[in-house]
């Protein structure tokens, strides 16, 4: 019996000894991610045709979006020019509308980081979702920032109702180093709206926002100054 018993002890034995990593462990299922193709430029939807809508499913393209994805950034913060502080700030895009005629998903951000507040994205562009001016019953789409032909691009465009001169490049040939990582072959779009604001976004397709830098002018003032410089430190896409 205790030739049997022996054997038996020595076994357990074994195999409670054994790790928990040398198990095979089944590989991960990733839910599959869809691709908005629409091009919602120029059209426009009642106030009423855009509703709420809960999200589950996840998008990939010119700009990830999903409920669980999120971006971290240092942000610093100046008041007209003058250093006030460093803070660190969490981007998501957990609200989500459905416009009934073309039963698109618009998003919208917790935080301004250059994008639009409300958007919609496929796999070469950003699009905007504003109300019109002096009709706020009507929401306009339009093209925000996207890929572009060649090496770079000038075009207007505007913060709401005030017009700005806004240009695209293409940076392949330098590196962008950032707690997050160090970059290559990211977008670099610049708004300028004289005596008013300054944009400038550096992105990257299928990341998103790298670094974002505003200038804005006080009430009453002509002269831009430094605003805020958001720094992308680590993030997360599913």
């Amino acid at each position: 019996m205790k030739r049997i018993i022996l054997p038996v002890i020595a076994g357990c034995l074994f195999l409670a000894s054994c790790k928990k990593e040398s198990l095979p462990v089944a590989p991960e299922v990733k839910e599959p991610c869809e691709l908005q193709t629409a091009n919602p430029t120029g059209r426009s939807y009642s106030s009423d045709s855009i509703v709420p809508y809960i999200c589950t499913s996840k998008y990939c393209g010119f700009l990830p979006l999903s409920t669980k994805n999120y971006w971290i950034y240092e942000d610093s913060i100046f008041n007209n020019g003058v250093f006030v502080k460093v803070q660190l700030d969490t981007l998501q895009f957990t609200t989500t509308s459905r416009s009934l005629s073309d039963n698109l998903i618009w998003w919208q951000a917790n935080m301004e980081i250059g994008l639009p507040e409300m958007l919609n994205t496929n796999d070469s562009t950003i699009f905007s979702l504003a109300q019109r001016n002096f009709d706020p019953a009507i929401t306009d789409a339009r093209k925000d920032y996207g890929l572009f032909a060649g090496d770079s691009l000038r075009y207007l465009g505007g913060f709401d109702d005030i017009a700005a001169h806004c240009r695209s490049l293409k940076i392949s040939n330098g590196s962008l180093k950032i707690p997050a990582g160090n970059f290559t072959n990211y977008l670099y779009f610049e708004k300028n709206a004289r005596y008013y604001q300054r944009d400038q976004i550096y992105f990257l397709p299928g990341t998103g926002v790298l670094k974002y830098i505003q200038e804005k002018s006080q009430f009453g003032s002509p002269q831009i100054k430094l605003q805020k410089i958001s720094t992308l430190i680590s993030f997360h896409i599913e």
